[in-house]
């Protein structure tokens, strides 16, 4: 059976994980009566994903084709993040690929990850297959589109032969690819849904551009382990492309680094992708994509050979983390009153065994029991504190702080490329908040349907906290990514963006009497009924300066009673997500994450400390 080795590429929300279910349905990975027949984003089997719409992790399945010359295929799939804030999973997986199919919307086009990862496909002289998707939108231009595409190659190549490669164009959430543009149908779903069509083009272009594997099978061993996974039965899986040679069930391997033997294990289960599933196998094939258990011990990067065998791979390098943020035990009064693993030593080892597989973070201790958590931006972050949460951890964090470099003197700061789509409706109000934070405008464009494509450039530490302000402004409809682009010397310091905060000065339970009084002095993050204490922020305040209130005050009881005694009505209260609270806190704030709880509070709870911190 012949293997090709395949990766899915694309920005977010572009159509890499839709293609992939009607990849697996129509090979027939399912039975007709299972579940996954009618699922959509079958691989996105974490809540967060599902949660979110996004893929988060990379994976790898495996589909089974019959071509159309009658030979029998092995297509190894490789589904890869679209968010530039895991380019990190992105670098460290598509070694596994030989070719690539780059995804892009027919009415958004290229975006910045699209730039990301079509650069990190041709570094790895991947062949490419482009599929314009989405065909079937009502603003799709996918002629407008491919001329984007084709000026993007032109910036990236090294070669010209990248150059040359096959056009298809999809609907992927149908399942349907054609090689030719069904010009007339194109913009009208319902039109389109009638255009006969599967997904065959695909697969048969696959065949024909992807080469197979290049891998000696008579030399020894060897495999870089790209990935891992775990299973409570099995232990840890080692994830990576057969390289060279083959290798056996029971076989005795060397682990190595770069140029040092660090030990070595016994294959217990050797493992092939099949579907959604593993199948194990004795024997594997040489360039298949295999997974290994014996070895409890290992990282990604490291070499997997024969014994002998002395020198590993070069190590897996990801793009630098450009935020970090401080991570430490929860310090509130409620502390350890809702979390499972509420101790800094628990936290600890959380962290470094997140740190095995996650390469794209960086952890270092501090002094005090705290460390210092680095990633490639805040949902990166977010993403793995609310993972924590969801486990049971229970932990305080501080504002999110972008990574200062000094080089020759000079202090620098991380820059990035933004790109903002919105209505014409809302120029006017992004346009003032981007001016407040310094985003000097490169490009913007109008189409025919008043969307505006606007490109900034503009230093990562003054757009903390604008994905949340987006969505707001433009009530949902507002587009925005971004990637990284170089350091560059530090900007001066933004004046605050924030207004003032509403603090606590009880602890107790707030009454709907006390927050009646108050609200017209602000926004509460709180409900009547719930428990407070003194220091915690419940509010947003109307003006720039923080507010002490009382939020456990009750109504004295007198012998009248009136009618306003049972008119107590309240604003609805502003719920805050985990990435927005990031985005709200100031340096003088802490967010406390718990399994049931978000909270913001001042570092120093005490009104008379908090006032000597800052004379």
């Amino acid at each position: 059976m012949q293997i090709r080795n395949i990766a899915i590429i694309a920005h977010v929300d572009h159509g890499k994980t839709t293609l992939i279910d009607g990849m697996l349905k129509q090979t027939h990975a399912f039975r007709e009566n299972q579940s996954e027949m009618t699922q959509s984003t079958i691989l996105d089997s974490n809540d967060l994903e599902r949660e979110k719409g996004i893929t988060i992790l990379a994976k790898n399945t495996a589909v089974f084709y019959k071509s159309e010359a009658g030979e029998d295929y092995k297509i190894n799939i490789i589904d890869t993040p679209g968010h530039a804030d895991f380019a990190g999973e992105v670098e460290r997986v598509i070694s596994m690929a030989d070719g690539a199919v780059l995804l892009v919307d027919a009415a958004e086009g290229p975006l910045p990850q699209t730039r990301f990862v079509l650069e990190q496909a041709l570094k790895q002289k991947l062949k490419m297959i482009v599929v314009v998707n989405k065909i079937d939108r009502r603003d799709a231009e996918p002629d407008k589109v491919l001329t984007q595409i084709e000026e993007l190659f032109l910036n990236l190549v090294n070669d010209e032969s990248q150059l040359m490669f096959p056009i298809l164009y999809a609907v992927g959430r149908d399942g349907k690819v054609w090689n030719d543009l069904p010009e007339e149908e194109v913009g009208n779903a319902e039109l389109i849904a009638k255009h006969p069509g599967d997904l065959r083009p695909i697969f048969e272009e696959i065949i024909r551009t992807v080469p197979a594997p290049k891998v000696n099978g008579e030399l020894p061993f060897k495999m870089q382990v790209s990935t891992l996974d775990f299973d409570t039965y099995k232990g840890t899986y080692a994830i990576g492309k057969v390289t060279q040679g083959v290798v056996k069930k029971g076989q005795r391997l060397v682990i190595l680094n770069e140029n040092e033997k660090v030990g070595e294990m016994s294959v217990a289960h050797l493992m092939t992708s099949d579907g959604l599933g593993r199948q194990e196998t004795e024997l594997s094939q040489a360039g298949d994509i295999i997974a290994i258990t014996g070895v409890e011990n290992i990282s990604i990067g490291q070499t997997l050979a024969a014994l002998g065998q002395t020198e590993g791979f070069s190590s897996i390098t990801v793009t630098e983390p450009t935020l970090k943020i401080r991570v430490a035990a929860n310090t509130s009064p409620f502390a350890g009153k809702e979390g499972d693993f509420c101790t800094i030593r628990q936290i600890a080892e959380r962290l470094k065994k997140e740190q095995k597989t996650n390469i794209g973070l960086r952890i270092e201790g501090l002094e005090g029991g705290s460390f210092n958590v680095a990633g490639r931006g805040e949902l990166h972050l977010a993403i793995l504190i609310e993972t924590m949460r969801r486990e049971g951890y229970e932990m305080e964090l501080s504002k999110p702080q972008v990574i200062i470099k000094e080089v020759d003197g000079v202090k620098m700061e991380p820059y990035e490329e933004m790109t903002i789509e919105i209505a014409k409706e809302f120029m006017g109000i992004i346009t003032e908040e981007l001016g407040k934070r310094k985003a000097n405008l490169i490009d913007s464009i109008t189409n025919e349907k008043g969307i505006t494509r606007m490109v900034y450039e503009v230093s990562s530490r003054n757009i903390l906290g604008f994905r949340s302000q987006i969505l707001t402004k433009t009530r949902g409809n507002g587009l925005f990514s971004s990637r990284f682009l170089e350091y560059a010397p530090v900007s001066p310091e933004l004046p605050q963006m924030r207004n003032g905060a509403l603090i606590a000065t009880e602890s107790g339970t707030a009454t709907a009497y006390a927050l009646e009084t108050i609200q017209e002095r602000g926004k509460t993050f709180i409900n009547p009924g719930d428990s407070v204490y003194e220091g915690q922020i419940i509010g947003l305040r109307n003006q720039q300066e923080d507010l002490e209130v009382n939020v456990c005050k009750a109504k004295k009881l007198t012998n009248f009673r009136s009618n306003a005694d049972f008119l107590t009505v309240l604003d609805t209260r502003i719920e805050l997500s985990l990435e927005q609270c990031l985005d709200f806190i100031e340096d003088d704030e802490l967010l406390e994450v718990t399994p049931k709880s978000l909270r913001i509070r001042k570092r120093y709870l005490n009104k008379i400390i908090r006032n000597k911190q800052t004379r």
